[in-house]
């Protein structure tokens, strides 16, 4: 049962969802959904009110990182079915494409001007680049680069994402909504002032489905090599509020995401 201060939170989520109705065209839209918890729950925050406004929802956008967990797969057909979602998988072809042609170095000359440019944003100079799902080159590779050409070839205006404020000290600063430049569209979360908890007690307060990994002590998921247990207990059964959420993911890649963030990761 939600209690009232959950359910206000809640409240104030379905109201930045229905600004965000108000303010762009659901064709123009796009969910970010990776299958974890928070997207979830913002997935099923959006499709309730697009349902009580007789909208047809946005598009649904994964990313095809080259490294994903069998039970994010099978946990994403499985929804796209029940939910009748309409799913779009976005992925860096040239990148992936000559992984599986070269092996895990490949040289930077290789790759096309649109990969080879975001390597330069990031400050990554070296001739090659290694196959690491987790770094911070590949991963801005696997998700920043796709994530954002889809946008501009789509003419998206707005993306709602389930970032919150307690995650991550580099998300700390965003607002419900805030306005990108490359491309140029607007941000949207609705999620920003739940905490973890809160996120656990909406799914079983609200039947909200969810990825089987958070049972066997997952808590924050990535990539299938990034990603690690931080118990053997079930993620809302374990020490919520003093270890870290994302303690199971790659440090190196914490460590730079204010920088990634600032070049339009999530």
């Amino acid at each position: 049962m939600l209690t009232t201060a959950l359910q206000q939170k809640l409240d104030q989520a379905r109201f930045v969802v229905e600004e965000a109705f108000d303010t762009f065209p659901p064709e123009t839209m796009v969910i970010a959904w990776s299958g974890g918890k928070d997207s979830t729950l913002l997935l099923t925050l959006v499709l309730e009110i697009c349902r009580a406004r007789s909208l047809k929802p946005p598009r649904v956008l994964d990313i095809d990182q080259g490294d994903a967990f069998s039970e994010i797969i099978e946990f994403r057909t499985r929804l796209v079915q029940n939910w009748n979602l309409d799913l779009v998988i976005v992925r860096n072809n040239d990148f992936l494409d000559r992984l599986s042609q070269i092996g895990d170095v490949i040289p930077v000359k290789l790759l096309n001007n649109l990969n080879r440019a975001a390597l330069g944003e990031i400050g990554h100079n070296g001739e090659a680049i290694t196959w690491d799902p987790a770094a911070p080159a590949c991963n801005y590779l696997m998700k920043a680069v796709p994530v954002r050409e889809w946008q501009r070839e789509h003419h998206i205006q707005a993306m709602f994402t389930g970032i919150r404020w307690d995650e991550h000290s580099a998300r700390q600063s965003e607002t419900f909504f805030s306005t990108r430049t490359n491309p140029p569209h607007t941000r949207i979360h609705p999620l920003l002032h739940l905490t973890e908890r809160d996120i656990w007690d909406a799914t079983f307060s609200l039947d909200v489905p969810f990825n089987a990994l958070y049972e066997q002590g997952y808590r924050s998921i990535d990539t299938r090599t990034g990603t690690h247990k931080t118990s053997d207990l079930p993620a809302w059964k374990q020490d919520l509020d003093n270890t870290r959420e994302r303690g199971g993911r790659s440090e190196e890649k914490e460590k730079m995401m204010e920088q990634l963030r600032a070049l339009g990761y999530m």
